[in-house]
């Protein structure tokens, strides 16, 4: 009641003793609690089995007996419990005195009470009394711990209950400042009111606020702080305890299933029980990121990089077997420890940061244990477009004015080899998402690959114009396998779906088509356009004297339309040189055309 206790400190006060009264008092506090601690961590009350049996002969040490451990650490949870009832309360009584210092103060002097007892240099009461409760809980902690491992065991082993019991304790503590501020703006007698209006509301306590130089907060938690590293110590052991024990040094063999789940269960039950604080939270996420990336170190060194990991021209071999192996298990490593922390109710943003970036790691190990088989893929896919300028496509319409044959050899092999790679490699992964990314990039560039080469066919005749219509169509089906849908590859299948119409269509009206420069790049069609031109104007390649291949590997190093568009200047300036080394009188009807496309090129890029 602050009615009260002002009046009880008004007499001490005209006593002369308030200073002095209060010391006494908040002393008398600590030291009630500094007993309650002990008593509450003292190993011969907790290891009585109950207080009536009667006493053992002399020496008997009272040590419990291991069948006796659960009724222990029954006992020493109640007492844990009982002692942050009696710690709370005594703050409380300590803030509830320091509030009625702060407000009350001499009715003749009009000193505030408080400035009594600070103006000696002691700081604030409450601020005493919690260093005091703080420090005494650290060394009655320690020294108990230190004296019986029963203690330690349990400290350690249980922490997160002990950490819970101390964030309740502050909550608590926070509460009952919140409602203190609240009684004492509404309760009281008229005068009291009337001094406190006279006051502009005063700074909060403690509790509710951390200064620069001090957080309660953390000074009692620092009692904690041995606990929580042996904690963590034994919970990563328990993380990395079942991956050891299935990747034993010189095994060849990936975890089986029942394995990898104990190993996620491991994982989730480590982050449940953290559950009751973000920092302890943040503390085992990161354990557990450890524990992913030593999953991933363990089955990289499985991974086989000799060269048959890569070939494409047999079935599987043993070591690609074995690489497909490893990549489903880190795909289901990662989508069970994607589902664990997706599942976390209240998961600090930190902790799951942590966690999903180790999770990128694995994924990053997934793709480059596959990188080597792509690439081989990728070059063989390339090897046989290539194989196009060896076949014929100069020839003029048959008489039914269709072409001969469905499509053309080339496009035959690449449709039976992108099947087979297909059902031969890539059918036994797991992750078919994961595949798909990968593989889907492939057919974006065997598109990409198939319109330049086609675009560099020279000559091509009205029949060869049918057969190169037909590739077309059937290269949606080559790629097919490799993605989901294909007119999910975007631009790459625009541009397969615009450059066939081209074909047939004259140069002018090539020049004026609106997928010119949106969605095929002007390049290509000038590169086109060369085949319309008599062999006098060399393409960029056959100026430079180089073959196909070598001039789409320069493409490939030249991905800038500017540096293809001046090799193409260059090939038509050379071209009017000729003429007028010959002294010819006119240039090739294609001619002005290609000089107008590319001066409209040049000024896109500007």
């Amino acid at each position: 009641n602050p009615t009260q206790v002002g009046t009880a400190l008004q007499v001490f006060h005209n006593l002369g003793t308030l200073k002095d009264t209060i010391a006494n008092v908040v002393d008398g506090y600590c030291t009630v609690l500094e007993e309650n601690i002990k008593n509450a961590l003292d190993i011969k009350v907790l290891t009585q089995p109950s207080q009536t049996v009667t006493r053992g002969g002399p020496g008997r040490a009272a040590m419990p007996t291991p069948g006796n451990t659960a009724a222990f650490r029954a006992a020493l949870w109640t007492n844990m419990e009982k002692l942050m009832d009696q710690i709370c309360a005594a703050c409380g009584q300590v803030q509830h005195l320091q509030k009625v210092l702060t407000k009350k103060r001499d009715p003749v002097s009009h000193v505030c009470f408080i400035e009594e007892i600070v103006k000696d240099g002691q700081s604030d009461i409450l601020y005493k009394f919690w260093t005091a409760v703080t420090q005494t809980l650290s060394s009655q902690f320690q020294s108990a711990t230190d004296s019986s491992t029963f203690l330690k065991q349990a400290f350690e082993g249980e922490y997160p209950k002990l950490l819970r019991l101390y964030n309740d304790l502050w909550k608590r503590l926070q509460q009952y400042s919140q409602n203190i501020q609240r009684n004492f703006n509404t309760s009281g007698t008229t005068d009291l009111l009337a001094e406190l209006q006279q006051m502009e509301e005063d700074a909060q306590d403690i509790f509710m606020q951390k200064t620069q130089d001090y957080d309660p907060e953390k000074a009692l938690k620092d009692s904690l702080q041995q606990y929580e590293a042996a904690y963590l110590s034994k919970s990563l052991s328990r993380l990395f305890d079942p991956i050891n024990l299935v990747f034993p040094p010189g095994g060849r063999n990936l975890p089986s299933s029942d394995e990898l789940d104990s190993i996620i269960k491991t994982i989730a039950s480590e982050l449940n029980v953290a559950a009751v604080d973000p920092d302890l939270s943040l503390a085992v996420a990161k354990n557990v990121a450890k524990t992913i990336q030593l999953y991933g170190v363990k089955s990289e060194q499985l991974l086989s990089t000799q060269g048959d990991a890569s070939q494409v021209i047999g079935p599987l071999t043993e070591g690609q077997r074995r690489n497909v192996a490893v990549v489903n298990s880190l795909y289901k490593l990662h989508q069970s420890v994607l589902k664990v922390i997706t599942n976390q109710s209240s998961f600090p943003a930190a902790a799951e940061q942590t966690v999903t970036t180790a999770l990128k790691a694995v994924h990053d190990l997934m793709g480059s244990a596959v990188q080597p088989l792509l690439n081989s893929v990728g070059d063989s896919v390339e090897a046989i477009i290539i194989t196009m300028h060896q076949e014929d496509f100069s020839g003029s319409l048959s008489g039914s004015g269709k072409p001969d044959v469905p499509c053309s050899l080339y496009m035959k092999e690449l449709q039976g080899f992108i099947a087979r790679v297909m059902s031969d490699y890539f059918r036994h992964f797991e992750c078919f998402d994961f595949v798909f990314d990968n593989t889907e990039a492939m057919a974006q560039r065997a598109i990409e690959l198939f319109i330049r080469n086609a675009s560099l066919i020279r000559p091509l005749g009205e029949g060869g114009k049918m057969r190169l219509a037909a590739d077309f169509a059937q290269m949606e089906l080559a790629v097919a396998p490799l993605c989901r849908r294909v007119s999910d590859l975007g631009k790459s299948y625009r541009q397969l779906r615009s450059f066939r119409p081209l074909l047939f269509q004259t140069s002018e009206h090539i020049a004026s088509s609106p997928a010119l420069g949106e969605v095929i790049p002007f390049s290509i069609i000038l590169q086109f356009l060369f085949t319309r031109a008599p062999a006098e104007l060399k393409s960029p390649f056959q100026r430079a004297e180089w073959s196909i291949a070598r001039y789409s590997q320069w493409l490939d190093d030249h991905p800038s339309e500017k540096d293809r568009l001046a090799l193409i200047r260059g090939a038509l300036e050379a071209y009017v040189q000729s003429v007028r080394t010959r002294e010819g009188k006119e240039f090739a009807p294609v001619y002005p055309i290609m000089v107008q496309l590319l001066q409209k090129a040049m000024s896109t890029l500007q």
